[in-house]
């Protein structure tokens, strides 16, 4: 296990350097200057622009720009805004946390009712409330999330006005409980689906006939074999719709005004502040990664037979 780990963790640098890069040569390759864009519409002297580019090291090539941002990341240093010269990561500070906060109740909510409701169909395959739930991840999936928020946020909000229409608090998890709501709907759908295929295929399974021919409760039965053996792929979906959703949030925040990391890098975005975007891409690629190998090692708790060498 412990060599599995250190390996799984090496294999890690290159992707990330690799992700880094891809977005830092996006960044790059913008039209627009951000030190122009201080100016404005007013004119300045060509001579002092060149002269901040090259303070800034926006003049050099991007190879080398970017080794400059990795070694500079690898200290923890995320670099400092040209515009507001704030330093990149107490921008991070500030915005991350509330991001991760409304990610984790969005992903609360997706694991609680998307496999409840997965459960509920598997057990009865091809019934009433099977084909119930199909025609609502259906239209869960087919509804676009800006419009599933302004629906929501119109019905919830406007119409019966049991919630606010923006957050006003974001530490508040009664503001965000619709956002939370929208941004993991998709999500609801696709585990829900999941788990009712994986159910109903392990229904038909030997080992369950073998458990029922045994005599053992229905209650250990679903429980300990159907279970574990079901949630094996709808563990593996969760573990990278963990960084879905954080990248999700972006549009569920501007629908909502969190100002999350969604506002971070629409601004940083509009202002061309592109060492602000890679911090906070570089942080959502870390998740991805942890995530990925947190759902590995996961995998030998819900199958034994499954071993780490």
């Amino acid at each position: 296990m412990g060599r599995y780990v250190a390996r799984r963790l090496l294999q890690m640098i290159p992707v990330f350097i690799g992700s880094t890069f891809l977005i830092f040569s996006m960044m790059y390759a913008l039209p627009g200057d951000p030190v122009r864009a201080l100016a404005g519409e007013q004119s300045r002297d060509p001579a002092i622009i060149e002269a901040l580019r090259h303070d800034l090291g926006l003049d050099q090539p991007l190879l080398v720009q970017y080794w400059n941002y990795l070694t500079n990341l690898i200290q923890g240093d995320f670099g400092t805004e040209i515009a507001s010269k704030r330093p990149i990561a107490e921008i991070i500070a500030d915005a991350f946390p509330v991001t991760i906060r409304l990610t984790l109740f969005a992903f609360a909510f997706t694991v609680l009712v998307g496999i409840g409701l997965g459960v509920i169909a598997g057990l009865r395959p091809n019934s009433v409330r099977d084909k119930g739930l199909l025609t609502l991840t259906l239209v869960l999936i087919s509804m676009p999330s800006f419009v599933l928020g302004y629906l929501m946020q119109y019905i919830f909000a406007f119409q019966f006005q049991l919630v606010t229409p923006t957050v006003t608090d974001s530490e508040n998890f009664g503001d965000l409980f619709l956002p939370a709501i929208v941004l993991g709907s998709l999500s609801l759908a696709y585990v829900a689906r999941l788990t009712r295929t994986s159910m109903a295929e392990n229904l038909r399974a030997d080992y369950m006939r073998t458990a029922v021919a045994k005599g053992l409760p229905r209650r250990r039965i679903v429980g300990i074999h159907l279970m574990r053996n079901s949630l094996v792929p709808v563990v593996t979906f969760l573990g990278t719709d963990i960084g879905n959703l954080m990248t999700g949030a972006i549009v569920t925040e501007g629908i909502f005004n969190v100002k999350g990391v969604g506002l971070a890098i629409y601004e940083a975005l509009f202002r061309r502040e592109g060492a602000t975007v890679v911090g906070i891409a570089s942080l959502i690629v870390l998740v991805y990664l942890l995530a990925s190998l947190l759902v590995d090692l996961l995998y030998a708790v819900l199958d034994p037979r499954i071993r780490y060498a």
